[in-house]
């Protein structure tokens, strides 16, 4: 079983800057993608970076490129993603969540897919200010 812990989200003016932590507990060996999603009302959950645990690039989303960038500490089982340049259309909950990959890596699409994913956290809110 995993459980996934988020935090640092909170409330920003545009422009500005935040960096979220998600926490892994349990067991998560190099068989996994973990990523960041957000969900905004009345909208649907979209990925928005996300990485495989054995290694490699991080995928980020078209609309977040340049601006957010992720990456996971092995040895602290936690995953960050730092949000830079924020916009009002940022403003959203965000999750972390992890997906089993049975041995492979997921890329591009399908690990921006939060279909493809098993275990999520509570999600934290982020709010940006025009």
């Amino acid at each position: 079983q995993v459980q996934l812990v988020e935090s640092g989200g909170g409330s920003v003016q545009a422009g500005g800057s935040l960096r979220l932590s998600c926490a892994a507990f349990g067991y998560l060996d190099s068989s996994y993608c973990m990523g960041w999603f957000r969900q905004a009302p009345g909208k649907e959950r979209e990925g928005v970076a996300a990485i495989n645990t054995s290694g490699g690039s991080a995928y980020n989303a078209d609309n977040v490129k340049g601006r957010f960038t992720l990456f996971h500490d092995n040895n602290k089982n936690t995953l960050y993603l730092e949000m830079n340049s924020l916009k009002p259309e940022d403003t959203a909950m965000y999750y972390c969540a992890a997906g089993f990959t049975y041995g492979g890596s997921w890329r591009g699409r399908t690990a921006l897919d939060p279909l493809n994913y098993n275990y999520w956290g509570q999600g934290t809110q982020v709010t940006v200010s025009s």
